[in-house]
């Protein structure tokens, strides 16, 4: 069976066509992912599929038996509450319900047999419906994906109207997900979430039977819902098995063969136009028109699909002091507290994730750090020879109104227009694009801008907030590799799980009631429940032994004499050579640190550290602090297992 059937698609915006025969099928049980760059025409095709734009040629049938749903982009206005706004996307099962009670009631009062009979039939028909689409749990479906995506029971009640745009948004996919239509169509429904409702939202796509289709710039979510993916370039769709990490690795197979072919064909073209240029006229004239024929029937091949990206460059002139910024009980709130005693210090060179639920105040602790706005308490003290460059991402950085040639300038520097247009080529933006207002751009230019203007600036302490928005998924590939080799240091807040992984070497995570901070990135995090419950077993298995030990002495002695326990009695208590802290707090603090020690040393054998001599004495230096620090804490559990009884 297939569910939607999409043949030779086309859309123009202008003379070259935005959709160039586009065709593909989706049968169910697949979860597709749309993957190709910014401007490519994935959100234009999704919106042919959805029948919200007509294509110019080609046809898009689903199945007539199926029900497609449309994560839609802009939410209607609506004076219900968010319960009862979610609750809509059951009308149809709510109807379901009326008529099986209608058909019931009828049913008792039917006196006639054939139409007992009749009614007793439609009945169980319904029952069977009803049972089938759970329908006899309305409510806790909705309970479920609310709370899945983030909305608290005390939200509930609140009018539609009330919620910001992001909320409004999730809103809609909310409904999306509780009307279970057999065919999804999905345009960055991540946008909005947090980490913590990504992952639910994960696991529910991957639970439900409905085929899938989604355009994503998450990659993690890629991977972990997709068995298909289609890449749209240059107008048409290639299919590719599995997800989009399978899609890279037989995308790079498929460039090398494309290129290995295209690359012949130019060079037994190239020889045979040689040929009858030399040739067309003289005793081998025949021969050359023979070749003329045969060069003008040769079928073309394609140049390789190879997708490329700007370096996204970005350069620090100037070395800061080893410590960039040192942050102490730093407290915010506005209604109500955001964080409260927030401690950590970063050293120069380090790249720290800044990760917490929506409205945690993450952007709020990035303005504070910076003097933007003003803490409650506490204070960050900035380093000495730092200087700050800071991606906000509302790009106010870069007015609307500025031509993009102009919005790139650097405050207080002199850079003249070809400094700037080659500037701005390092981030893909050429031509006469520079001409144009900042606020003509799609929202990947606009990023890019900003992008740009920052490497202006050539700071090295860069503070990012959400630097991937916009981002296709080969820029953010750009970015990271630039991130890696940035000699300077980072603080970024972003939702892109696996930017994350690839940039942060430290995250500071601002949880509920504390901040903690986890030196690694996301899959340290990730990988480290598990790890520590089981550094508390060996700690335990420790313990036990050291009981089991020390009795094992006392059993092995005579029985107390009253000379023994006089000298029992005599014998010092042992003083303490530490403060007291819980044994858990030791054990915890212990993985962090053996986890940090073990990055170091990955670290010190990596080639590009290799080459840097001053890399590689600083991370000495922090290996053997680590190391002693280690040492310390060792000493200290051992007390603590013995002592706190």
């Amino acid at each position: 069976m297939i569910l939607l059937s999409v043949e030779n698609i086309r859309k123009y915006y202008g003379p070259e066509p935005v959709l160039d025969g586009v065709t593909f099928d989706i049968h169910p049980g697949e979860r597709v992912g749309l993957v190709g760059p910014n401007g490519a025409g994935k959100s234009t095709l999704m919106k042919i599929i959805a029948r919200r734009e007509e294509a110019d040629a080609g046809s898009c049938q689903p199945h007539p038996s199926i029900r497609m749903g449309y994560l839609e982009q802009q939410p209607e206005r609506s004076e219900r509450t968010l319960w009862e706004e979610a609750h809509l996307a059951l009308a149809d099962l709510v109807t379901l319900q009326k008529d099986a009670l209608a058909v019931a009631e009828a049913l008792a009062m039917e006196q006639d047999p054939q139409e007992h009979e009749r009614l007793a039939s439609r009945y169980d028909h319904l029952q069977q419906e009803l049972l089938r689409m759970d329908a006899y749990n309305l409510d806790y479906k909705v309970e479920r994906v609310l709370q899945g995506l983030g909305f608290p029971e005390t939200q509930w009640k609140t009018p539609v109207s009330a919620l910001s745009g992001g909320e409004q948004n999730r809103l809609m996919l909310a409904k999306l997900l509780l009307a279970e239509p057999e065919l999804m169509l999905l345009d960055e429904p991540s946008n909005h979430l947090d980490l913590a409702a990504t992952e639910w939202l994960e696991t529910f796509l991957n639970e439900s039977q409905a085929a899938v289709l989604v355009i994503s710039h998450d990659r993690y979510f890629l991977d972990r819902v997709t068995n298909r993916t289609l890449e749209l370039f240059h107008g048409t769709v290639d299919s590719y098995a599995g997800n989009f990490s399978a899609y890279l690795k037989q995308k790079e197979e498929r460039v090398l063969v494309q290129k290995r072919t295209w690359e012949k064909q130019r060079e037994e073209i190239a020889k045979a136009e040689d040929f009858i240029r030399r040739n067309h006229y003289g005793m081998k004239a025949a021969q050359a028109e023979d070749r003329r024929k045969k060069l003008e029937r040769i079928e073309r091949v394609a140049p390789p699909r190879e997708i490329s990206t700007p370096p996204m460059g970005l350069h620090t002139k100037d070395r800061s002091g080893d410590i960039v910024l040192r942050v102490e009980n730093l407290t915010k709130g506005f209604d109500h507290p955001l964080f409260e005693g927030v401690t950590f210090d970063i050293q120069r060179g380090q790249r720290w994730g800044l990760l917490g639920p929506n409205g945690c105040g993450k952007t709020t602790l990035l303005k504070c750090v910076q003097g933007i706005f003003s803490p409650d308490s506490g204070k960050a003290t900035i380093g000495h020879g730092v200087k700050i460059g800071y991606f906000d991402q509302q790009l106010q950085s870069v007015p609307g109104e500025s031509l993009v040639v102009d919005a790139v300038r650097p405050v207080g520097k002199e850079m003249d227009e070809p400094a700037r247009r080659s500037l701005l080529a390092r981030f893909g933006l050429t031509g006469d694009q520079v001409f144009q207002k900042v606020e003509s751009l799609s929202g990947g230019e606009r990023c890019r801008v900003a992008m740009a203007r920052l490497a202006s600036e050539e700071a090295n302490f860069l503070i990012l907030d959400e630097p991937t928005n916009h981002l296709d998924l080969w820029a953010r590939e750009a970015l990271e590799k630039n991130m890696e080799t940035f000699e300077g240091t980072v603080l970024f807040v972003s939702h892109d799980r696996y930017f994350i992984n690839q940039v942060a070497t430290h995250l500071l995570l601002m949880e509920p009631n504390r901040v903690r901070v986890i030196p690694g990135n996301y899959e340290t995090w990730q990988n480290m429940p598990k790890e520590v419950e089981e550094a508390k077993t060996v700690a335990a298995r420790k313990k036990d032994d050291l009981w089991k030990h020390s009795n094992l002495q006392k059993s092995d002695n005579q029985p107390p004499t009253k000379e023994n326990s006089r000298k029992k009695e005599s014998k010092p208590k042992r003083v303490r050579k530490f403060p007291y802290r819980k044994v858990a707090d030791l054990e915890d603090e212990i993985f962090i640190r053996e986890t940090l020690v073990e990055n170091i040393q990955q670290d010190l054998l990596r080639p590009d550290i290799l080459r840097n001599g001053e890399k590689v004495r600083q991370l000495q230096a922090e290996l053997q602090e680590e190391q002693s620090t280690l040492q310390t804490l060792y000493e200290h559990w051992e007390e603590a297992t013995e002592l706190n009884w």
